[in-house]
């Protein structure tokens, strides 16, 4: 595949799309933002964590060649590294839903990162 395509690994398959470099930078920062309300409902939920204070979900919405979105909501995940996000590509001719672990969404776009 060409170096503008973002694959996403998936649990079974893979799906691979026309992905910019601007696009990949604000993905990889609505992800960041993610992992540190994550990581805040994680130090909650340990014995004298506190109250559990709601994060915000995630909704990361791209529209180009293909409409991206990805949802997360870190309040049922027990730790950044159990995460798993809500993931649909579409196009005109067809519509992908599928969830996705976050982990490998996150070296998916690394790696497109770096060769970008």
């Amino acid at each position: 595949m060409s170096e503008n395509y973002l694959t996403l690994n998936l649990v079974f398959g893979s799906v691979s799309f026309s992905f910019s470099p601007q696009a990949a930078r604000e993905l990889k920062t609505a992800i960041d933002q993610l992992m540190q309300s994550l990581k805040a409902v994680a130090a909650k939920t340990t014995p004298g964590g506190g109250k559990v204070n709601p994060q915000q979900p995630m909704e990361y919405r791209y529209t180009g060649e293909v409409f991206l979105e990805i949802f997360c909501n870190p309040n049922i995940w027990p730790t950044p590294f159990a995460a798993k996000v809500l993931l649909t590509v579409r196009t005109l001719n067809i519509r992908l839903t599928t969830e996705a672990e976050l982990t490998r969404v996150i070296e998916d776009v690394n790696q497109y990162l770096e060769l970008n």
